[in-house]
């Protein structure tokens, strides 16, 4: 089975381009003040076009949004999932598929085996799940940071939805993380970029060419 990929946080034409002529299958645009990806849901919307003519899937990360951000996003952008990256419980993962009528990607932070083990909780509700390094307590947001887990957890696993991995990946080591983990799926952000928030069209050709060969 071939692995396929995310690219997370774009906000260019030039990285949406490169992402598409890839072969990604998942755009992520990202919807949370404080990272240094953050988008409008109309700008993303202006970026979404192309990604929509291929059939690729257009997600929408926010962090513990309200009803009215999720209101927002839906208006503004239309996607395909919506990507809850912050302490969404079950039921809240529930409601906003049930008000957006999209699929829920939920964000599960892992530093140890029972954090994997937490995904079962979500199944039944989630389109699909996503195991990302827990961030550090001092950090001001959940996610980006470029911080990769203990792959090995995750051999062998098996769950009733399909699954990402992220956290840390980059183009040098996505092989290796596939190879450990066994990830259909692979999500990449800070790991193709040349500064916070700046996507490099170079670096997201050299992950999704890195992907192919996993």
């Amino acid at each position: 089975m071939s692995v396929r990929a995310k690219i997370c946080g774009l906000s260019t034409p030039e990285a949406v381009t490169a992402a598409l002529d890839g072969d990604a299958a998942f755009l992520g645009f990202v919807f949370f003040a404080r990272s240094p990806r953050n988008i409008a849901p109309e700008a993303a919307a202006r970026l979404a076009p192309p990604a929509r003519a291929r059939n690729v899937k257009i997600v929408a990360l926010a962090v513990d949004p309200s009803d009215a951000e999720i209101d927002a996003i839906v208006d503004g952008l239309s996607p395909d999932l919506i990507q809850l990256h912050g302490k969404e419980s079950p039921g809240r993962a529930r409601e906003v598929a049930q008000r957006s009528g999209r699929g829920v990607i939920k964000v599960l932070p892992v530093s140890d085996r029972s954090d994997i083990d937490a995904a079962g909780a979500y199944e039944s509700v989630v389109e699909h799940l996503m195991f990302d390094a827990r961030p550090p307590k001092d950090a001001d947001r959940p996610g980006g940071l470029g911080e990769p887990f203990d792959w090995t957890l995750l051999e062998g696993r098996r769950f009733a939805r399909p699954w990402l991995l992220a956290g840390g990946l980059d183009p040098w080591n996505v092989s290796e993380a596939v190879r450990r983990s066994g990830a259909p799926i692979v999500d990449v952000s800070s790991g193709v970029e040349r500064g916070p928030g700046l996507k490099d069209p170079a670096l997201i050709t050299a992950f999704l060419d890195a992907v192919r060969r996993a």
